[in-house]
């Protein structure tokens, strides 16, 4: 008997079929076999003249979706066919979720199968779990296909009714989306808030101390003035930089606390409190999806598109359970493994007394499990042959999952006041300290903040055993100056979080959304922090006052959880289609109402928080942003510079670069060698340096980046001339006589030596090396050799000759390795995101030409 298994990763193929008996054939479907048309050219002709043809959905006719077969999966499909036709049955062993359930309803609807067909299901690649799985077939779940199909049908009738609109009154290439537009409305309403945000500045005092008659020190810091606090971050205003209650705190500026400190350096010092408790500390919940993106955000900087990657490959591996879940609940299976991992590595004395069960989430899903080693005992990170990004997340998630069942930490907390009294004035002093009594799951695992400056868990905090009365020491009296801060901008982690606090979105989704407004222009990473653009603000205003729902997280929640409904069958999703798109304050209704209502030039200008703008205006244009004002009846634009983010501007930045446009730039002086004016400007593409005027005869006057960390008011004539002759020559290298020189290219400051490039280290200045050191680089360089490819991604052997194709990095870019041959990737493609049906097709279209 011949058994035709279909999973969905070429991956999975080699994983799942050393578990399988003999006469059973594994292929896969590479992901999503068929899906709404992508383009007008995909519409089938028999549909192309229905008024919702360009939706790809039967709006009148219980929004039936036209499903097409991609032009890339169509020699797949016809394979699997044929590899049915020798088959007695089909066992579809697709991913255990909305989105496998619907993979293995679209194969069945397109391969119409004669034989008997079975759905597997497992979630880890183990022998025992495909045992079992063999043995307790089931049949497809259509509740589950249901839930799919009616979120990728809403998906697209917001996507597809709300960006046409933004095209025509906004930009073009613009889009919207059901979760996508709730994501940036959270980046730019924080952006708001740290534009509106006013700082106050508040002093206090820190005092080194000892225990009288010992040498160890340790710090206090000034909590209260005559019983009185003292003001803090928290006592401030966000929106003025003021006192909320000024009468209720002390506030002290810098004339008094240098008086204060001056007076306490005169004081006796002496222990007036201490409180001592015992506190215990519990582990986290096993990793769910959204929680260890978060994590791998916070501890390794993985983007959440990143972290789901590598945790697809580990669990198409073998290494770990499906990734895709938001249950903390673990099996008894992993349950035991854990314990059994505890007291072999720490000891029974570190093993919690009893079995520690988290349970379901709220709001979980269908019954699934944490993320978790894979299979009955945990293969140790040593010892399981992963390296580089894998070892580092299959590490976290086994230390997680070991640190469960883990005996709680106790810690002692000590607080202590110090009082310095003198001339009437008493000023107490908070000292803490910080004991760990049993350190408890912390030897195997300590969760990452969101907050960088908070301190770490498992840090003790020296402090002298003090009891009342005793008598201290002062050998440090300082007085710190602090400023308030604006509220942090989010990060990949705080914002999965906020989306899953908010009900938007589900924790399988989060990597995609975040990947698409980055993608599609509404953000930027600086650092780990997300920046909105202005491009962002345009489109959250325009959604804001004329489709506020979009951008409602509430009303969003609301539809993630109709559609749990629908996934369990309590709800019709018809019903929930009409609804959002056809009712009487429906999607489609509103976009008619408002489109007449928005003006193009109203929703492009941008009403952003800043103080001071006196008729300045910033727009958003074809060409990037810019200013405008009207002066004397005349107006004048200028573009804002590419960098300059819509967080960093004021009043004064806009005047400044307005006046340098109506007046045109100042010269620094003329060249010494050619007598041109020397400028310093600043462009869409940040500041540069240049020599001579935009003439008829001159259309490009020689221009040159400032260097990274330069700001152009410190730029001086003699400066801005040697940064006008690079690249510069060094002189002829002392072995080849072929000449050296310095330059600045499109990654930084280098060296160049007969055609080959050598980056410049961080304590090299381009402007002042010399043809030595150019010269050791070079060596520097020639000793490591040839470049030579990273892998990024395995895909897989080729479905029609079962070559195997790589996605590599080389000295020239990315390209794929199929079989011997090598093919760069397209301009502009992302690597990471390279999928087989991409590589077939390029593979195709290369063999054509």
């Amino acid at each position: 008997m011949k058994s035709l298994v279909i999973v969905e990763s070429p991956t999975k193929i080699k994983t799942i079929k050393k578990f399988l008996p003999k006469g059973y054939v594994v292929d896969s479907s590479m992901g999503h076999i068929r899906d709404l048309p992508s383009s007008a050219k995909e519409i089938p002709a028999k549909y192309k003249k229905e008024s919702w043809s360009n939706l790809g959905i039967n709006v009148d006719e219980r929004y039936d979706p036209i499903y097409v077969v991609p032009k890339g999966k169509k020699k797949i499909v016809k394979k699997l066919k044929e590899q049915l036709k020798d088959s007695d049955e089909l066992i579809l062993a697709t991913d255990e979720d909305r989105e496998g359930e619907a993979i293995s309803w679209h194969l069945t609807e397109l391969l119409n199968p004669k034989v008997p067909v079975k759905r597997m299901a497992f979630r880890e690649i183990t022998k025992e779990a495909i045992e079992e799985a063999l043995e307790n077939f089931r049949d497809i779940n259509m509740n589950l296909v249901h839930a799919q199909e009616t979120r990728r049908i809403l998906d697209r009738l917001a996507g597809y009714t709300i960006s046409p609109l933004l095209w025509k009154k906004i930009a073009p290439g613009l889009s919207a989306g059901r979760v996508q537009s709730v994501a940036v409305e959270f980046l730019v309403a924080r952006e708001r808030e740290r534009m509106k945000f006013k700082s106050g500045t508040y002093y206090d005092l820190k005092a080194i101390l000892s225990k009288e008659g010992e040498k160890e020190k340790f710090e206090g810091v000034l909590s209260h003035v005559d019983d009185k606090r003292l003001a803090s971050g928290k006592d401030f205003d966000e929106n003025t930089g003021k006192l909320k209650k000024p009468d209720s705190v002390v506030l002290l500026d810098e004339e008094k606390a240098g008086n204060l400190r001056d007076l306490l350096n005169k004081a006796d010092w002496s222990v007036t409190n201490v409180d001592v408790n015992v506190q215990k500390r519990n582990p986290s919940a096993p990793f769910i999806t959204s929680t260890l993106q978060q994590e791998a955000n916070r501890k390794f900087g993985f983007s959440a598109r990143d972290t789901m990657s590598v945790a697809q490959k580990l669990y198409e591996n073998g290494y770990i359970t499906y990734m895709r879940t938001d249950s903390t609940n673990l099996s008894g299976q992993a349950i035991s493994a854990a314990r059994n991992e505890v007291e072999k590595q720490y000891g029974e004395e570190y093993l919690f007394k009893r079995v520690r069960t988290y349970g379901k989430a709220k709001g979980a899903q269908e019954a699934h499990e944490a993320i978790r080693p894979a299979g009955s005992s945990f293969t140790h990170p040593e010892k399981a042959g992963l390296s580089g990004r894998q070892f580092k997340l299959y590490d976290l998630i086994w230390k997680r999952t070991i640190a469960t069942q883990m005996a709680e930490a106790r810690l002692e907390f000590t607080n202590v006041t110090i009082s310095a009294e003198h001339d009437g004035t008493k000023a107490d002093f908070k000292s803490s300290g910080k004991k760990i009594l049993f350190p408890g799951f912390f030897r195997a695992y300590v969760e990452g903040s969101d907050d960088p400056e908070a301190a770490i868990e498992n840090q003790e905090i020296y402090l002298p055993e003090m009891k009342e009365g005793d008598a201290t020491e002062l050998h440090e009296l300082e007085s710190i100056s602090h400023e308030t801060k604006p509220p942090a901008r989010y990060t990949e982690a705080t914002l999965v979080k906020e989306l899953e606090k908010s009900g938007v979105g589900r924790p399988s989704t989060y990597a995609t959304i975040i990947g698409t407004i980055q993608e599609r222009g509404y953000a930027k990473s600086e650092g780990k922090a997300l920046v909105p653009t202005y491009t962002a603000f345009a489109v959250t205003e325009l959604l804001e006052e004329h489709f506020p729902h979009v951008v409602d997280s509430k009303f969003t929640s609301q539809l993630e959880d109709k559609l749990d409904k629908i996934a369990k069958g309590n709800y019709d999703p018809v019903k929930y289609l009409d609804d959002y798109y056809k009712g009487e304050n429906g999607l489609k209704n509103q976009v008619e109402q408002q489109e007449d209502k928005i003006d193009p030039q109203k929703a492009k200008k941008l009403n952003l928080p800043i103080e001071g703008l006196n008729g300045m205006r910033v727009h958003v244009g074809r060409f990037g942003p810019y200013v405008k004002v009207n002066s004397n009846g005349e107006d004048i634009t200028t573009s804002l510079p590419e960098g300059l983010d819509p967080g960093e501007l004021s009043a004064d930045k806009i005047k400044e670069l307005l006046v340098a446009e109506k007046e045109g730039p100042k010269s620094l002086g003329n060249h010494p060698e050619t007598g041109e004016p020397v400028y310093v400007l600043t462009g869409r593409y940040g500041p540069y340096v240049q020599k001579g005027d935009v003439t008829e005869d001159n259309k490009k006057p020689k221009r040159v980046s400032l260097l990274k960390g330069m700001k152009p008011a410190d730029v001086d004539f003699e400066t801005a001339v040697k940064l006008l002759e690079l690249p510069r020559t060094l002189g002829e290298h002392p072995e080849t006589g072929k000449v050296v020189k310095a330059g600045i290219g499109r990654y930084g400051p280098f060296v160049l030596h007969d055609g080959n490039f050598k980056s410049l280290k961080k304590t090299d200045n381009v402007l002042e090396v010399g043809l030595d050191r150019a010269v050791e680089l070079i060596k520097e360089k020639k000793g490591k050799g040839r470049r030579s490819s990273s892998e990024i991604a395995d895909l897989g052997k080729h479905p029609e000759t079962d070559k195997p194709i790589k996605v590599l990095d080389g000295r020239y870019g990315p390209y794929i390795k199929y079989g011997r041959k090598n093919i760069s990737l397209p301009k502009g493609t992302e690597p990471e995101k390279f999928r087989m049906a991409d590589a077939v097709q390029l593979i195709e279209e290369k063999g054509k030409k």
